[in-house]
């Protein structure tokens, strides 16, 4: 185990570089034209395009530029030049609302996907299973913010049951909860939706293996062999998904819902400084939020491979 967890973290060490390179790329030399303009904005003078220029080393060879760039993002000392801001006090300010909403909407994605996908396998062909599937469908098919707009509408705007839009800090427990409830469902429907047929398939795949049939064989309660034997293997795909998507949400999937709601969080800051062009805490952003996916996806394969010895083995 200890070996597969080191060559793991060696892996993702080279992607971590590997993904630094290419956003650096990405942001810096591939782009036509002198990037200091793109990082100054559309008002900049010449004179704080040329003192870009000498701050982020763009006279300099590529791979010091690669050096200083990184040595920037590393230290916080990023600056965005159409705001005068700090990037990471903006990103510091916003990340209450991030994951609050990104930790929130998992929880509740995670166990309604797990309950509506034990539910539509046990009733599999029946009355149940096609409402939950046609559910289903209409969650992955349906766009977050359409489905944010029309709660609001109904909820907040017509109703006035919940609050409009804001974030409400933590050290007000229920207007915290009050505030984000609308934005937990919005943001948690796709993935019950994916969840539940994801365990519903793995579960109907898994309830006729030999080792189902032997649990049933023993004399076992129905019960205990669905929670003990089916569900618990029918998991550890749905463990590598909601890790992977997990890190998808903190790494920029929650911009339209975050916008929808007005939570000023880390993904409406992105998307506002994309809306205006500017370039500095967009490079930081897709840097972190890259970083964010890779570094849970090693943590999802070692989990992986604690609850399925065969995959430490294969690797």
């Amino acid at each position: 185990m200890g070996r597969f967890i080191v060559r793991r973290l060696f892996s993702m060490l080279v992607v971590l570089f590997l993904l630094s390179v290419l956003t650096f790329l990405i942001f810096q030399v591939i782009p036509n034209g002198n990037p200091a303009l793109r990082l100054a904005g559309r008002t900049a003078t010449p004179q704080t395009i040329a003192a870009i220029s000498r701050t982020w080393g763009f006279d300099q060879p590529i791979w010091t530029q690669y050096l200083i760039t990184m040595h920037k993002i590393f230290t916080g000392s990023v600056i965005s030049y159409n705001q005068q801001l700090n990037v990471f006090s903006q990103i510091k300010a916003g990340l209450p609302a991030t994951l609050s909403l990104a930790i929130g909407a998992g929880i509740i994605w995670l166990f309604f996907g797990v309950l509506l996908g034990l539910l539509s396998a046990l009733r599999a062909g029946k009355f149940v299973d096609r409402v939950l599937a046609i559910l289903a469908l209409g969650g992955i098919s349906t766009p977050s913010f359409v489905i944010g707009a029309v709660l609001l509408y109904l909820l907040a705007y017509r109703t006035n049951v919940f609050p409009n839009t804001g974030y409400v800090s933590i050290t007000d427990p229920l207007g915290w909860f009050y505030h984000l409830l609308l934005p937990w469902i919005t943001l948690a429907i796709l993935f019950i939706g994916l969840y539940s047929r994801v365990l519903r398939s793995n579960i109907l795949d898994t309830i006729n293996d030999d080792y189902v049939r032997t649990a049933k064989a023993k004399g076992l309660s129905r019960r205990r062999v669905i929670v003990r034997h089916v569900l618990r293997n029918s998991l550890i795909p749905v463990v590598s998904l909601f890790g992977l998507d997990f890190a998808g949400v903190l790494g920029g999937g929650t911009i339209l819902v975050e916008t929808v709601f007005n939570l000023n969080g880390v993904g409406q800051y992105a998307q506002q400084s994309i809306a205006a062009l500017d370039v500095p805490p967009v490079l930081v952003i897709t840097m972190l939020g890259g970083f964010a996916v890779v570094i849970f996806a090693a943590l999802v394969d070692i989990v992986y491979a604690v609850l399925d010895p065969r995959i430490r083995l294969a690797s």
